[in-house]
């Protein structure tokens, strides 16, 4: 059933400079919102004109600035945090924020989670999630109404970021199960349906959302099919095997104040490949039925956007 979204209120937007947070703002403006956005002091005067132009009321304050932070937050009906980092600002600077919106009454917060279900992972088996998790019960402890927004990988990553395509070897990585389902959403239509939410009085404690369900095996033959030449899979080890490597990456490499190392990125597929981090209750139509970017879609974009195009639909498929 499609929830009533009641006329739109005023959104105070932390990380509005960032990709997602930039596509949260367009969205918001778009439904008709009232947009405070939360930018830091030292931030770029051309930037700030930027998001002035967009239609957005700014903000500045230091996330050290309890009393900065209280008057960004008055009269405010809801705050989105679209800020990233490790433990100083999923865990300091976005509590700070959540301490200012409840001390002054803000009645409803939306986190920077934006990942997959990050509630099912093992103790000490991925750090970023981690994260989320102790920012969650943080939230729990507070008489703020919260809405986490889990919408697995974003299916950018296949592109590039994550290795699990295997362009110029025409391979796709798999761990264990090459059949385990995998969760993929553009930042773009995570933005959309955070924009949604925000504006959605009644939106329950999680949502989840994908814009497509994947496995290896269906990407394989999907990138088989874009290129006319055969993508086959290959076996990378086990989720066991890929967690120990993601540790022993962890111990030698130097300290790193990068949200995704290389060893992040392994531990990102170990929680994918186990099953663990899966999203079980897909809510993707709570706001009415509408097209989700596929994986196929941004596959098909990445390939025809490459000099010369990798792409080359309908050829023969090639089997050796």
């Amino acid at each position: 059933m499609t929830a009533t979204t009641p006329p739109p209120g005023t959104v105070l937007l932390a990380g509005a400079t960032g990709d997602l947070g930039g596509l949260i703002l367009r969205n918001l403006v778009g439904l008709g919102a009232t947009v405070r956005v939360l930018t830091r002091p030292r931030t770029d005067p051309a930037r700030i004109a930027q998001l002035r132009a967009q239609g957005a009321e700014v903000v500045q304050a230091d996330y050290d600035d309890p009393d900065g932070l209280r008057r960004a937050c008055t009269d405010v009906d809801c705050v989105i945090s679209a800020i990233n980092g490790l433990d100083g600002v999923i865990l300091g600077a976005q509590s700070r924020l959540l301490e200012a919106a409840a001390a002054v009454g803000v009645p409803r917060f939306i986190p920077s989670d934006f990942s997959v279900d990050y509630r099912g992972i093992r103790p000490r088996s991925n750090r970023n999630l981690e994260l989320r998790r102790d920012l969650a019960q943080r939230l729990d402890a507070t008489q703020i109404q919260a809405t986490s927004i889990l919408n697995g990988a974003f299916t950018d990553m296949l592109s590039g970021q994550a290795p699990l395509i295997l362009f110029s070897r025409r391979r796709v990585l798999f761990w264990s199960d090459p059949d385990q389902v995998l969760d993929f959403t553009t930042k773009e239509d995570t933005a959309t349906y955070t924009a949604s939410v925000a504006v959605d009085e009644r939106a329950p404690r999680v949502l989840q959302i994908a814009g497509d369900q994947v496995t290896a095996r269906t990407l394989a033959s999907t990138m088989t099919d874009l290129t006319g030449t055969q993508f086959r899979l290959l076996y990378a080890g086990s989720v066991g095997s890929l967690t120990a490597i993601s540790r022993a990456v962890r111990a030698i490499m130097p300290a790193s104040t990068e949200p995704f190392p290389a060893w992040q990125g392994m531990q990102y597929f170990a929680s994918m490949f186990s099953g663990d981090a899966t999203l079980r209750y897909i809510n993707n139509d709570r706001y009415g039925s509408r097209k989700w970017t596929t994986a196929r879609d941004v596959l098909e974009q990445h390939l025809h956007s490459q000099t010369p195009p990798l792409s080359s639909p309908r050829a023969t498929v090639h089997k050796t």
